[in-house]
């Protein structure tokens, strides 16, 4: 006796891939460099990257590494404990060294911190206008961004009320102080209440502090001094001028360094053994490094006294980092366009607002002065007449 075969199974309906936004300013940055290289003088103000390279002594360490030793997987026990003094010295606040998970950049320690915390679909919120990377690292993590409009009247920052007011309450939040695109600051009371807040409502706060000691007046607190259970990312690609070396960290509670540790190793390894050697010199270059600050404020205030004449009144106050976020509403609905025009007709490369802000981004632009002053000046010779031509 014979039996009919069966029909196989059918396949299974594959999960559904992230749907991930595109990184607009990488496009720009692309355009501005193949103009380059075509012999076009270009003004790099799309990235927010200093145009300086690492510390002298940092580089001359990384010189003599790379005849001392082969390098390998490696985590420096001496960074660590350089860090844990930082918090110390800086924000008065005592930490285990093996709090501290050194990362490939602030990019992979926001994985590290969001994985090590939330489980697929918990609701994370973030103020928008945002960094584009917050939004789209926690929709390809299969996380639910919750952005929050954040205009001027709060100047374009989360509030404690804000958070209070949400229904539900979210798993989690993340802020950012000195911010990007914004340059604003929480001030110290704000973050305390935003702390008090979170506590009471079970969220937990991942705080991106990569523009820590890049400020014009306000000081930048650490959310550390306000809860002990705020997981902190930080990196050595903007104060410390260290963007390509891809070296950052990720502080994180006691209860928490194991899970941490466990993805560091797992989808990262370690940090570049240069870059660590050449982070833990970096550390004492103050005098570098503050150097590169007074050229910022420079340039910052530079472009604060040229925005009038672009007909730009409508700006966010940049109390840190190094950007200046402006309304041109008066010129276009299309950000991402204008900039590329903008790019085109005059070699200043910029960032179009709908990266940090897909609601009303459209009418906004981003200038990052992490350039030097001579070419902040040589960018505002030629933003000038073109902005003119379009009043």
């Amino acid at each position: 006796m014979t039996t009919a075969p069966t029909s196989p199974p059918p396949h299974a309906v594959p999960a559904p891939v992230a749907e991930v936004d595109p990184f607009h300013a990488i496009a720009i940055g692309r355009l501005a460099y193949e103009l380059g290289a075509q012999g076009r003088s270009v003004i790099h103000m799309e990235y927010g990257q200093p145009s300086t390279g690492a510390p002298a002594a940092a580089i001359a360490k990384a010189h003599a590494m790379l005849d001392a030793e082969p390098g390998g997987y490696w985590e420096s026990t001496a960074l660590k404990a350089r860090i844990a003094r930082h918090y110390a010295e800086r924000y008065g606040q005592g930490v285990d060294p093996e709090q501290i998970i050194l990362t490939c950049g602030a990019s992979p320690a926001l994985v590290l911190a969001l994985s090590s915390l939330f489980r697929p679909g918990a609701q994370v919120a973030l103020a928008r206008p945002g960094y584009v990377a917050y939004r789209n690292t926690l929709k390809a993590m299969y996380l639910e961004p919750v952005e929050i409009a954040c205009g001027p009247n709060a100047r374009y920052q989360l509030t404690a009320a804000a958070l209070a007011a949400l229904e539900p309450a979210p798993d989690g939040v993340i802020l950012a102080s000195p911010a990007n695109p914004t340059g604003t600051i929480i001030e110290a009371g704000e973050l305390e209440r935003i702390a008090r807040v979170c506590r009471a409502r079970g969220i937990r706060i991942v705080s991106d502090e990569i523009y820590h000691g890049l400020t014009y007046g306000p000081e930048a607190h650490s959310l550390l001094e306000f809860d002990p259970e705020a997981v902190i990312v930080n990196s050595f690609s903007k104060y410390y001028s260290m963007t390509a070396w891809r070296l950052g960290w990720l502080l994180v509670p006691p209860g928490l360094v194991e899970t941490a540790r466990a993805r560091m190793g797992n989808l990262f390894l370690t940090p570049p053994v240069l870059a660590q050697h050449a982070g833990l010199v970096a550390f004492d270059s103050t005098e570098e490094l503050e150097g590169h600050v007074r050229n910022y404020a420079q340039g910052r205030q530079m472009l604060l006294d040229a925005l009038p004449r672009l007909g730009l009144d409508a700006i966010a106050p940049p109390d840190g980092a190094f950007y200046i976020w402006a309304d041109i509403g008066a010129y276009t609905q299309d950000s991402l366009s204008f900039c590329r025009q903008l790019l085109l007709d005059t070699g200043v490369a910029t960032a179009p607002g709908i990266d940090f802000d897909p609601v009303e981004g459209n009418h906004f632009m981003r200038f990052s002065f992490a350039v030097s002053p001579g070419e902040v000046a040589e960018a505002i010779e030629r933003l000038v007449p073109w902005f003119a031509a379009r009043r």
